[in-house]
C-alpha cells in the first residue's frame, strides 16, 4: 500500500492541490485511493470533492469525535465515496479540527483520569492510526493520503504517524523560503516528536518561473538538499484557480473544458497536458518508490 502525507509548513504553496492531483492520478491508474481531510482550512481536499456539507454543523458525526472517542455512528459511515471520480474516496474535513489539539489534550487527561491502570498513556499522535486499524481501512485501500493543515500540531503529527512518510511540495521564493531553508529541520523534528522515521519522497518546487531568481533557487535545492527533487511543476495560475472555481481536479479541468466555473467552453493548451503529465509521472515515481 501507498500512504503519504502531503505537507508544507508555509500556506499557500499548492500543497492541496498536488495531493488532489496525485489522488486523481492514481485513481486513474486503477488504485483505489483514500483522502483523509485534516485541514480545517476553508479551501480543502474536502471542497475540492465536493464533500464539504457538514463542515460546519456542529452536529455532524466527523473524524475529530472518533479521535476523541466521542463518535455520533460508526467510522466507515464518515468515508465519502460521492466524488464523481472513480477509484477517490474522501474522509472529510470539519470546522472541529480548528480546536484538534485542545480536543485531544482534553480526551487524553479524560481518559487517562478514568482508567484502572494509574500508569495507562493515551498517546494522542496515534488515534488516528488506531481508527484507521480497528476499522480494516488500510486492506480497503492502495493509496492512503493525508492532507493535513500548514502548522505543527495534532492533525500533522496524526497524519504522519499513519503514513510514516511525507511529500514535501514548495515555492522557490516568497513563502516558500521557511520550507526550502526549514526541510531538514522539519524532518528532524517530527523523527523527534514521534519517535519514529519519516521517509522523504521528494521535495517537489511548485509555480516555477522561468526566471533567474526561480532558477538559481531550484539549483541551490538540488544541490545543498539531501531529499530527491522528483519533478518541478511550473507556473500553471489559470488552471490552478479553476481547480477552485470549478471544485475539480486539474485533470477535470482539463478533460472537461472547465472555465469560470462553466464546463466544456475552456480551450486547453498544450502546456496544461503537459502538467497532468508531469502528475502522472509523480505518482508513478511514488508508487515505484513503495514498491522498492
Amino acid at each position: 500500500m501507498l500512504a503519504y502525507t502531503v505537507y508544507s509548513e508555509a500556506g499557500g504553496v499548492g500543497k492541496t492541490t498536488t495531493a488532489a492531483n496525485l489522488a486523481h492520478a492514481h485513481a486513474q491508474d486503477g488504485l483505489r485511493t483514500l483522502i483523509i481531510d485534516l485541514d480545517p482550512q476553508d479551501a480543502s481536499i474536502s471542497y475540492i470533492f465536493g464533500v464539504d456539507d457538514d463542515r460546519d454543523n456542529p452536529e455532524a458525526d466527523n473524524l475529530v469525535r472518533h479521535m476523541v472517542g466521542r463518535s455520533k455512528g460508526p467510522f466507515t459511515d464518515l468515508i465519502r465515496t460521492d466524488t464523481d471520480i472513480e477509484n477517490i474516496d474522501v474522509i472529510p474535513a470539519h470546522n472541529m479540527l480548528s480546536n484538534l489539539d485542545t480536543s485531544m489534550r482534553r480526551a487524553k487527561e479524560s481518559e487517562e483520569e478514568m482508567h484502572s491502570d494509574p500508569d495507562y498513556e493515551w498517546v494522542q499522535e496515534e488515534q488516528l492510526y488506531q481508527l484507521l486499524g480497528r476499522n480494516g481501512i488500510q486492506e480497503e485501500y492502495d493509496v492512503i493520503i493525508c492532507d493535513p493543515q500548514a502548522s505543527e500540531g495534532q492533525g500533522l503529527y496524526n497524519a504522519v504517524m499513519v503514513t510514516r512518510t511525507i511529500l514535501i511540495p514548495v515555492e522557490l521564493s516568497g513563502k516558500g523560503s521557511l520550507s526550502i531553508d526549514g526541510l531538514e529541520a522539519l524532518v528532524a523534528g517530527l523523527e523527534g516528536n514521534l519517535d519514529i522515521e519519516v521517509g522523504v519522497l521528494g521535495v517537489v518546487p511548485v509555480a516555477f518561473g522561468d526566471t533567474t531568481g526561480h532558477r538559481e533557487h531550484l539549483q541551490t535545492l538540488q544541490d545543498d538538499i539531501q531529499y530527491e527533487v522528483p519533478a518541478v511543476f511550473r507556473k500553471r495560475e489559470s488552471l490552478m484557480q479553476e481547480m477552485w472555481d470549478s471544485r475539480a481536479t486539474a485533470y477535470q479541468v482539463v478533460d472537461d473544458g472547465w472555465k469560470n466555473g462553466e464546463k466544456g467552453v475552456r480551450r486547453v493548451p498544450d502546456r496544461e497536458h503537459e502538467t497532468l503529465e508531469k502528475y502522472d509521472d509523480l505518482a508513478a515515481e511514488i508508487k515505484e518508490a513503495f514498491n522498492e
